[in-house]
């Protein structure tokens, strides 16, 4: 489930920070905050292989080997079956913007093959932006953006179903927009301009599904209807809409997913479910109805019941031979998913599951820590290629998986990288220059970053999420990690990261709300603090026994993120975002005193990082208040003035002659939100992305690599690592 993501705050009106903070002296005397002209970077992706919800996949009907996916949080690709690679296409969106990572819906235009449309918007609640459409006529290479009055739900239940957006076959400069909660939309100028639908039948609701998918069947477009009563709509004309007569009835299965017609046998198939899924569906069906003579018919494979409870997905049709048709199963874990494959209208059905072999030796980490695959879950984004029948594409909740012949699978994912990611370490020493923590896919220990690490994820215990992730600084073999597991939520390793096992004991609050870790400067002390999703705060908690034990730390500040000194093993600190105090211990986390107070307070967009070698040089970035330093170990901040607001803060290799750690942010030194480097202690600013790469939402962390300057890591809410060199 990608259910992660920046706070209900984070898009940000671009305005300036109302004053300096009331007295907090100025530090480096008024710095200035001009921007230096920029060095050439070049940017490129962390290579995992997917790890995210891959949403919907679409073959270009009148172009061999072009194709496009879209996914919950990370935006939209292009596929090239030259290259066998997909090319991201939204990367151009920025802070502001980092709603509109979540693809909705996208279409393509059977008679203009470079004409290209997404619909994004990755939440509908009132918190988040409303959507856009994006139009490209060079395969996305470029766009033009509309902005609409209503909000989408790419991150929400029903992102599985089928494409909401919809070239009209009558009319390429005619658009259809289905909505979850304001009916549906229509354009008459490719997009540039909006409109309601007012004879559409069902009534738009607050809550529910909407409009669950848009096919054309012919000249005849057809819509899925997931709020319940009649389920399936169809237009002739365009401008008179009617219920389809007839629709499957009498089971709990009345939710559309999916529908794909076959123009040969004149049939339209509709997968159906009792939830929108990706989570809740328990039982559903395939109906096939005969668009010429309206005759519906029930084709389902294999009757969900008793312990094998399931809703259907995902639907395709053979281009090029009549009556083949492939479907899949969603949220079947008794039996795990399948493809179900037809090549008499539905008749007779083959699990293509049962003759699976697959390969992972791409992305190791799909093995889960076991000996074999799975064929997948979530399995909703189903394609056909038009111009190769054995070449069969599936969308998992972590990855794509390609076969060529129906039988041997491996995944297509090169260049697609969704991961959530939470943690970032750079080893200064070892074979790996990269350790992740992410999202669903737990810890990664990274030998190379142009490859998926050989390691998978990691083991004993497998995480979920991972929630804290920490190396001793005097002693980098030393390694630990907190997160989401179902044997243990805790674990140590004593090889830098390679292999792993799990703390001896752990808290009680742990399996319940696991939230970061740190290490002391030599290992020998762990400080443990306890987060639950819901916000709840609990006490943290100290072992000195590599977690055999564990003891309450009641002067710890609850939900706070521990810090420890990296030079002296006796010193931590924790920053009160409740309060606006600093907190440090001088007893090895044994006790905590408040130190200096009056610090910004009240928003979670915090981060205190300690400066590497050095004992008591601390930074603190706020959202709202910029950036602020104490040299004595929090006793004191002073502000520093060459940025108005600061995200996160990560520190890297010095540049050559320069006495101080290369300092990296992401924050915003005059009205624009970006990555930054400083190699003078902050004085000046340099940024280092562009506006081609920016990755919507980018505030979680961001680590310089210790051994290489200029090399930078950096966290995103859906589009992976990314590393950053100057060329």
């Amino acid at each position: 489930m990608r259910t992660s993501g920046p706070s209900r705050r984070a898009v940000l009106a671009g305005a300036a920070v109302a004053g300096a903070l009331a007295g907090v002296p100025s530090f480096e005397a008024r710095a200035h905050a001009a921007e230096a002209e920029a060095p050439p970077y070049r940017w490129r992706t962390v290579v995992i292989g997917g790890t995210g919800f891959i949403t919907g996949v679409l073959f270009h009907p009148s172009v061999r080997g072009l194709a496009y996916a879209r996914t919950d949080i990370g935006g939209a690709y292009r596929w090239d079956d030259r290259s066998a690679r997909w090319t991201p296409l939204t990367d151009h969106l920025g802070w502001d913007d980092w709603n509109l990572l979540g693809v909705e819906a996208m279409a393509v235009d059977p008679v203009h093959p470079d004409r290209l449309y997404l619909a994004l918007g990755t939440y509908a609640q009132s918190w988040a932006g409303n959507g856009a459409v994006l139009r490209s006529d060079d395969r996305g290479a470029t766009w033009t953006r509309t902005d609409l009055t209503v909000k989408l739900g790419a991150n929400e239940d029903g992102r599985g179903t089928g494409e909401r957006l919809l070239v009209d076959p009558r009319n390429s400069d005619t658009l259809w927009l289905g909505t979850r909660h304001d009916g549906l939309l229509k354009s008459a100028d490719r997009g540039a301009t909006w409109a309601a639908v007012s004879g559409f039948p069902p009534a738009p609701s607050a809550s529910g599904q909407g409009v669950t998918f848009l096919v054309a069947a012919g000249r005849t477009v057809y819509a899925g209807w997931g709020d319940g009563g009649d389920n399936l709509y169809r237009t002739a004309d365009g401008t008179t809409w009617e219920a389809v007569p007839g629709r499957p009835t009498g089971t709990s299965a009345e939710v559309p997913i999916r529908a794909a017609y076959d123009r040969h046998t004149r049939a339209l198939y509709v997968t159906y479910a009792n939830a929108p899924g990706p989570n809740g569906q328990s039982d559903g069906s395939v109906h096939k109805l005969a668009t010429a003579t309206g005759a519906w018919a029930d084709v389902t494979p294999v009757r969900p019941g008793g312990s094998d409870a399931f809703g259907y997905g995902g639907a395709a049709v053979d281009a090029r031979r009549p009556g083949t048709v492939v479907v899949s199963t969603n949220n079947r874990w008794a039996a795990v998913d399948t493809l179900f494959r037809s090549a008499d209208g539905g008749r007779t059905w083959t699990s293509l599951k049962d003759s699976a072999v697959f390969d992972v030796s791409e992305t190791p980490f799909l093995n889960w820590g076991e000996e074999q695959p799975k064929f997948g879950w979530w399995i909703q984004a189903l394609a056909l290629d038009p111009y190769d029948s054995e070449h069969l594409v599936h969308g998992t909740g972590a990855t794509l998986y390609g076969t060529r012949d129906l039988r041997h699978w491996a995944p297509q994912i090169r260049g697609l990288e969704e991961s959530s990611v939470r943690q970032l370490i750079s080893p200064p020493v070892g074979e790996a220059h990269l350790i992740s923590g992410l999202g669903d896919i737990g810890v990664m220990y990274h030998e190379r970053l142009t490859a998926s690490p050989s390691r998978g994820m990691a083991t004993n215990p497998v995480f979920g999420s991972a929630t804290g992730l920490a190396q001793a600084a005097g002693r980098a073999d030393y390694v630990v990690r907190t997160g989401w597991g179902d044997s243990g939520n805790g674990a140590h390793s004593n090889d830098g990261g390679r292999t792993w096992a799990p703390f001896a004991a752990q808290p009680d609050i742990a399996k319940d709300a696991p939230g970061p870790i740190a290490t002391n400067a030599d290992g020998s002390v762990l400080l443990w603090t306890f987060v639950h999703w819901d916000g709840t705060k609990y006490a943290a908690h100290r072992s000195a026994d590599n977690g055999a034990t564990w003891s309450e730390v009641s002067s710890f500040p609850k939900g706070a993120t521990p810090v420890a000194d990296p030079a002296d093993p006796t010193l931590f600190y924790a920053y009160d975002t409740d309060t606006g105090t600093l907190y440090a211990s001088t007893d090895s986390g044994r006790t905590f005193t408040a130190r200096a107070g009056g610090l910004p307070s009240g928003d979670s967009q915090f981060k205190l990082v300690a400066a590497p070698g050095r004992s008591g040089d601390l930074w603190l970035s706020t959202k709202w208040n910029g950036l602020h330093r104490s040299v004595d170990g929090g006793a004191t901040f002073s502000k520093v003035d060459s940025c108005w607001a600061s995200y996160t803060l990560g520190f890297g290799r010095a540049a050559d002659g320069a006495d101080y750690p290369a300092i990296y942010q992401v924050g915003a030194t005059e009205a624009i939100t970006a990555v930054y480097r400083s190699d003078d202690r902050a004085k000046t600013w340099v940024r280092i992305n562009d506006d081609a790469h920016q990755w919507g939402w980018t505030g979680e962390v961001i680590v310089g690599d210790p051994r290489i300057h200029g090399r930078v890591y950096l966290a995103t809410n859906g589009r992976g690592i990314q590393y950053g060199e100057p060329v």
